[in-house]
């Protein structure tokens, strides 16, 4: 799992969400796999730019991105977005199944992750639980 952080406002807010996302999961059996990028290279970076600088890495389908909502937020959601163009997909249907992006707890990322690797859910299913949250964010199943 990919995370990259493209706000550098909030020190205490970054080492929060990289706290969150390297404990075991699943009832505390698994560990975390989880690449955290923190370089100021990536400040500002848009959807559209890492989603274009990730794209050559055929393994991976979804990035996470600590941007400002991420570190204004208490929660410190991520930004999960499907490494997924309208270009690459047949249709508008098939894009909305599979791309796109959606706010996620730190402690959900291991969920996302799991379901999107064994085709269990689509991105469309995870959407759908985010905007079923009062808060817009996926807390996992």
């Amino acid at each position: 799992m990919l995370i990259i952080r493209t706000d550098f406002s909030d020190e205490t807010a970054w080492q929060a969400v990289c706290e969150e996302s390297l404990r075991p999961w699943g009832d505390g059996d698994y560990e975390p796999h989880v690449h955290l990028v923190d370089d100021p290279v990536w400040a500002g970076a848009t959807t559209d730019h890492v989603i274009a600088a990730v794209s050559a890495d055929e393994d991976l389908s979804i990035v996470f991105l600590a941007d400002r909502i991420t570190m204004r937020n208490r929660e410190h959601p991520l930004l999960a977005v499907a490494v997924l163009t309208r270009d690459e997909c047949a249709s508008d249907e098939e894009f909305e199944a599979y791309g796109g992006s959606l706010r996620t707890a730190c402690a959900s990322i291991h969920d996302i992750h799991a379901n999107l690797s064994i085709a269990n859910l689509d991105f469309a299913d995870l959407a759908e639980a985010a905007r079923n949250d009062p808060a817009g964010i996926f807390r996992s199943f």
